[in-house]
């Protein structure tokens, strides 16, 4: 009796536990298929929303900016890269440059360098200008950056005597008193002002070429960047040399050296002089 009551109670716990399990896998089967169409319906939301999103975060070019992009990929992808990120060994990355150091690098034949050296040298430009600004607005779109006011007369309104003063405290060390310009470290130099446009002496101060620091308009306003143009044009260009012959504008060195060999010959015949006399 015992044996036969035990398996009655068994398989009556086995008849109830079905519905159990049974309810038990349609749930699990029921949460999976919720989560496959939640994920499908992620995945059709997500394509359908990602190009939008992409095409909001990669704005297309300007036209201006587009055949920026051609004249790049033809002279200067090969040292810039394809994206402007730059190629070790080659050129560095233009990326958040500006387009006030295209305007100086190119606008005053620096670029496209021949081969590396080092320092870029002054040459015959090689774009034409509405090109150059081509290039400018292409890496300033790429990138962004510091961008050179508009117009070409950017010292107007100009206080000489502050640009002066600016001048000979931030510029005097490298291109001299004079704007000659000088010799610096490893094979580099300040180059001479002469030939320098209000704009690419404006670009060169946003841009810091070469072994020159970016004087932002945090370090020199805009103001006090327009007085030092106009002491730079208005005054080391325009104004002669009062004292004669200026010996290349390089500063005390060449007159030191000049004045030494001047004095020496002077005394050797002052000397031969008073000699043959006595």
């Amino acid at each position: 009796m015992t044996s036969d009551n035990d398996r009655r109670r068994g398989l009556l716990a086995r008849l109830r536990g079905r519905p159990v399990a049974r309810s038990r896998g349609r749930r699990r089967l029921g949460a999976a298929v919720r989560l496959v169409a939640a994920l499908m319906l992620a995945g059709g939301a997500y394509t359908v929303l990602a190009p939008g999103a992409s095409a909001q975060e990669n704005p297309p070019l300007s036209s201006a900016a587009a055949d920026g992009k051609a004249l790049f990929d033809v002279s200067c992808v090969s040292c810039h890269g394809r994206n402007a990120q730059g190629i070790e060994g080659r050129g560095p990355s233009l990326i958040g440059v500006g387009a006030a150091s295209v305007e100086f690098q190119v606008g005053t034949g620096r670029m496209p360098m021949a081969r590396q050296e080092a320092q870029a040298a002054r040459k015959p430009v090689v774009f034409k200008p509405d090109q150059i600004d081509q290039l400018a607005a292409y890496v300033q779109e790429l990138g962004g950056g510091p961008v050179v006011p508009a117009g070409d007369n950017l010292q107007a309104g100009g206080n000489i005597a502050i640009g002066g003063e600016l001048y000979r405290i931030n510029c005097s060390q490298c291109h001299a008193f004079s704007g000659g310009g000088g010799a610096l470290s490893s094979g580099k130099y300040a180059p001479s002002l002469a030939p320098a446009t209000d704009r690419q002496i404006y670009a060169a101060m946003l841009s810091g070429p070469q072994n020159m620091p970016v004087f932002g308009d945090n370090q020199i306003t805009p103001e006090q960047k327009a007085d030092i143009i106009a002491y730079i044009q208005q005054t080391l260009k325009e104004q002669g040399d009062p004292g004669g012959f200026n010996l290349g504008r390089y500063g005390p060195s060449t007159e030191g050296v000049a004045i030494f060999l001047v004095g020496i010959v002077a005394l050797v015949f002052a000397s031969l002089w008073i000699a043959g006399k006595s």
